[in-house]
């Protein structure tokens, strides 16, 4: 008779695999939130100011979500990185990899800031509205320049979970998020002696928030107690190749992954601004809706990559399978709750971000392929992070390359414009890719745990 214990798809103990979940998930999702609140922000105030100023964010802030997607899922080698050097507490072998991610999210924050300028430089080409472009212009390059700020703060910010300290980078993006909507509303509206300088102001204002945050998070590394080892290390002679080259082997195919995800949004949107300033602005409200849902989604991920690592450690497949499939069901609950809530609010969520009956009009059609794709879209997070907690990251780029851009963006194009389905069209792609991922990244996992139970 085999020994081996019976693999269960569907966890029969699944509350004791939820409420651990739960337990990792909650401030992560906090955190993970914190890097889109900026942009939230910006598209509410600016709505309120202008439809134009909004449609012009929606096609900047469209991009930077790409770019700032990638960097985060790129940052996210840094705790596999660090945690196990916590672990065996080697202070300065941490701190030599938190300068090594460092550096190379400042090489990486430099070379996005460069195609940014390139973006910049071939703008009056992307078949947008042409009234659009002289607000667009300063806006994007100043959010552009924040870019290496957000790429640094996002080493530290790994660095500190890894070492237990997940509040501090909670803290500093909550302080970050409330300067930027106070800078919001004195230079986006012009209050006492500031100028109105609308969408402008928006970007002045998340500039100086990431550039704040960065700081606060150098000071407190450099001023901590907890932290005197670690510097020890950090600012060492020794090398520290070894640790970049396990943060680009992890962290590509991570920031590849999620980029590509992100790619078929954004550059959906260039097709939105082809219909029109309204329909990018529509496609910006709901984006927006969207991320924040995507973020929720991911922290729970998150916490399944940690959990299914810690059973992948253990030879514990069965664990894995059942922490990862509690972790989906937590997903699609969530999911459920918040495409439902969002659908029946209707004009009522839609119009937080503006006023124009044209936009919201637009966005209203944009609701029901919105609640199509969150199931897939909880599917693939949940699968992808499963994925990474058994260290099999490699083949999520083979996936998202095949689902988010050879099928989701060309099935956007025939909806939209051969089937005529206008803005909702381009939406109606999404169901598709993400479900499609969601199947390839399941059925992975679920190959990849069968042989490791079997060797």
């Amino acid at each position: 008779m085999s020994s081996h214990k019976p693999l269960h798809i569907i966890p029969r103990d699944w509350l004791s695999h939820i409420v651990p979940l739960l337990a990792l998930g909650f401030p992560i999702i906090i955190g993970q939130l914190g890097t889109i609140i900026q942009g939230v922000a910006d598209t509410l105030m600016v709505g309120r100011y202008s439809a134009h100023d909004l449609a012009a964010a929606g096609f900047v802030n469209n991009i930077m979500n790409l770019v700032l997607v990638f960097a985060l899922g790129y940052s996210y080698a840094v705790t596999p990185v660090v945690g196990p050097l916590h672990a065996r507490d080697d202070a300065r072998a941490a701190g030599r990899a938190l300068r090594a991610a460092v550096l190379s999210g400042a090489l990486l924050g430099t070379i996005l800031l460069f195609l940014l300028g390139v973006l910049y430089s071939q703008l009056d080409r992307l078949g947008q509205p042409e009234s659009l472009l002289p607000t667009i212009r300063p806006y994007l390059i100043i959010v552009a320049l924040s870019i290496p700020l957000q790429t640094i703060f996002n080493a530290f910010k790994q660095f500190t979970d890894a070492v237990g300290r997940t509040s501090t980078a909670m803290w500093m993006l909550i302080g970050a998020n409330a300067l930027n909507i106070i800078g919001n509303w004195l230079l986006i509206y012009g209050i006492g002696p500031f100028p109105s300088l609308g969408l402008t102001g928006a970007g002045i204002s998340t500039f100086v928030s990431r550039l704040a945050m960065t700081a606060a998070m150098v000071v407190f590394f450099l001023r901590s107690t907890r932290f005197r080892l670690h510097r020890a290390g950090f600012f060492e002679r020794h090398t520290s190749h070894s640790y970049r080259r396990q943060l680009n082997r992890m962290g590509l195919p991570l920031g590849l992954q999620m980029g590509m995800e992100t790619a078929s949004f954004s550059l959906s949107g260039l097709m939105q601004g082809w219909m029109g300033a309204a329909a990018l602005a529509a496609h910006q409200v709901m984006c927006t809706i969207g991320a924040a849902c995507f973020m929720i989604y991911y922290g729970i991920g998150a916490a399944v990559a940690i959990r299914v690592s810690h059973f992948s450690g253990q030879a514990d497949m069965t664990g894995v399978r059942r922490s990862a499939f509690a972790g989906c069901i937590l997903i699609f609950i969530s999911g459920v709750v918040i495409s439902g809530s969002i659908a029946a609010a209707g004009i009522h969520a839609t119009s937080l971000f503006t006023d124009d009956a044209q936009v919201n009009a637009i966005a209203l059609t944009l609701l029901p392929p919105f609640v199509l794709y969150q199931m897939g879209d909880g599917l693939q997070t949940n699968f992808a992070n499963a994925l990474r907690g058994i260290a099999d990251v490699k083949p999520l780029m083979r996936y998202a390359f095949v689902c988010y851009i050879l099928v989701s963006l060309p099935l956007s194009y025939l909806f939209a414009f051969t089937l005529h389905g206008g803005p909702a069209g381009i939406w109606y792609a999404y169901p598709v890719a993400l479900t499609m991922a969601g199947v390839l990244f399941l059925k992975r996992f679920l190959n990849k745990t069968r042989t490791n139970s079997q060797s």
